[in-house]
């Protein structure tokens, strides 16, 4: 399989290998999200439902309780206290006034009592604790329930079985939760429904259309076509449609690009050689003694010299990208030395050179690099004044300074000739662009600024100056205690 269909399948093998999408995802938060409200609504509908339930029983028990102590005593036959006990469900009803109870009805001997209710004073969480309790064991049990006592009796207590109250609680949470299990079903569907209708179908259109994008982003015709909706969807969906618009431009743009400075590559590269050998013939010119010949001579050299450095720098930006600094301490006054030798400004050139630097300053940098970067901004300004010639040292300088402030090494090169015209100054560190003198190939301070930058430094044209003045900031790398306390005994 080529590269091509490598990367075109697999997007969409990525797309197929998702096996927990946004539906599954969606539907197992519903369950999740309704059975929790099912079981925050089950819980205490049922507590209140045994309240009611024993509220009832307390009810029917103060009527019972009434008609009992209306009558005067043994003269209520069994059967009418039975069938009143039998009504209420319990098997002794007593009321307690003062100091005195009274028994208003009893059964048989009834069984010994299991569990204490007193609905006068039962909050939410006992009656929720109470609910599961009577539900998880309350078959067979005895309940003694009190609650307020008709007329003037402090309160009415009854003796019931828990086992009716059980199978009630039982039937009442079954038909709970049957209907509670169709809305909850009812109300589950539509929510899943609605939320994948508004946003997952949508986004796995997004995601299928981002997938067919990337397989071939110079094809225009894989760019996602909004919908026309106005929420956040439709939104992303302008913003991504903006997006693979200009980056389908911008890879169509480099890539005619990269053919054509291919091309601008070869023919640089065999134009240099041929101005290599007019160079050698111009060379010979020199020797001729014809007056026009000599009048000629040094500026069809001048100008094969200017047509061959800009090939060698076209050729030189255009390789890989530089290496990464091999950062080690640099004599800042050792390396202006070695470029004033560089630029051949001695005692007796027509431009002066002005330098001062700090004592014993080293920065952490590059010697190669830290070179190249003044030598760059130290030419242009060489060439700025010679192009007002003839010079004169106290007129026409360059003049440098070098300081620590902290961790940064602060560079700052600065020349007394014309300054760099405003209009260029917004594109200083473009290449190709940024020259400001007629016939430079503007690549300089380009590549001046790539090697301070990948310094982590800062290069930058200050403003209110006589002339141009550039601002090179060079930081330390952050080193362990250990490693400086080695440097400093070095």
């Amino acid at each position: 399989m080529t590269q091509a269909d490598t990367s075109t399948s697999s997007p969409r093998a990525a797309a197929r290998r998702v096996r927990f999408g946004l539906s599954a995802k969606l539907l197992t938060l519903t369950i999740a999200f309704v059975t929790i409200a099912e079981i925050a609504i089950f819980v205490p509908t049922m507590a209140n439902f045994r309240l009611a339930w024993l509220s009832d029983r307390l009810a029917a028990a103060r009527t019972a309780a009434l008609v009992l102590d209306a009558a005067p005593e043994d003269t209520i036959p069994g059967d009418l206290t039975r069938a009143l006990l039998q009504s209420v469900g319990a098997k002794v009803v007593v009321v307690k006034r003062q100091e005195t109870r009274r028994l208003l009805a009893m059964s048989d001997m009834p069984p010994p009592i299991d569990r204490h209710v007193d609905m006068r004073n039962t909050s939410l969480w006992d009656a929720v604790v109470d609910a599961f309790d009577t539900l998880a064991a309350g078959n067979g049990r005895t309940l003694r329930v009190v609650g307020d006592a008709p007329r003037d009796g402090e309160f009415l207590e009854i003796v019931i079985p828990e086992t009716p109250l059980r199978k009630a609680m039982l039937r009442f949470s079954a038909t709970v939760l049957a209907i509670s299990l169709v809305v909850s079903v009812l109300a589950g569907v539509l929510v899943y429904f609605s939320l994948h209708w508004l946003f997952v179908r949508p986004m796995r259109r997004l995601t299928a259309q981002m997938a067919e994008f990337q397989a071939a982003p110079e094809d225009a015709s894989r760019i996602v076509v909004p919908s026309g909706r106005d929420d956040e969807i439709g939104v992303a969906e302008e913003a991504l449609a903006e997006m693979q618009t200009e980056l389908a431009q911008t890879l169509s743009q480099k890539t005619h690009l990269a053919a054509l400075g291919l091309a601008v590559s070869k023919i640089n590269h065999d134009l240099r050689n041929l101005l290599a050998s007019a160079q050698l013939m111009s060379d010979r010119l020199v020797d001729i003694p014809d007056p026009a010949v000599q009048r000629f001579a040094p500026k069809l050299v001048a100008a094969l010299d200017r047509a061959i450095a800009y090939c060698q720098q076209t050729l030189s930006y255009g390789r890989a990208q530089e290496p990464l600094p091999d950062r080690r301490p640099v004599d800042i006054a050792a390396l202006l030395t070695e470029v004033r030798e560089t630029l051949g400004l001695g005692p007796d050139a027509p431009i002066g050179w002005v330098c001062a630097v700090e004592k014993h300053l080293a920065a952490d940098a590059d010697p190669d690099q830290l070179f190249r970067v003044i030598l760059n901004i130290a030419r242009n300004a060489v060439q700025a004044l010679e192009a007002r010639a003839p010079n004169t040292p106290e007129r026409d300088q360059i003049r440098i300074s070098a300081r620590r402030i902290g961790s940064v090494v602060e560079i700052e090169l600065s020349d007394t000739g014309p300054g760099i015209p405003a209009e260029r100054r917004d594109r200083l560190f473009a290449a190709f662009q940024g020259s400001a003198r007629r016939g430079g190939t503007g690549l300089g301070l380009p590549i001046a600024d790539e090697l301070v930058r990948a310094h982590g430094g800062e290069l930058r044209l200050l403003e209110g100056t006589i002339g141009a003045t550039f601002l090179i900031s060079l930081p330390d790398r952050p080193i362990e205690l250990r490693q400086r306390a080695l440097r400093a005994r070095a």
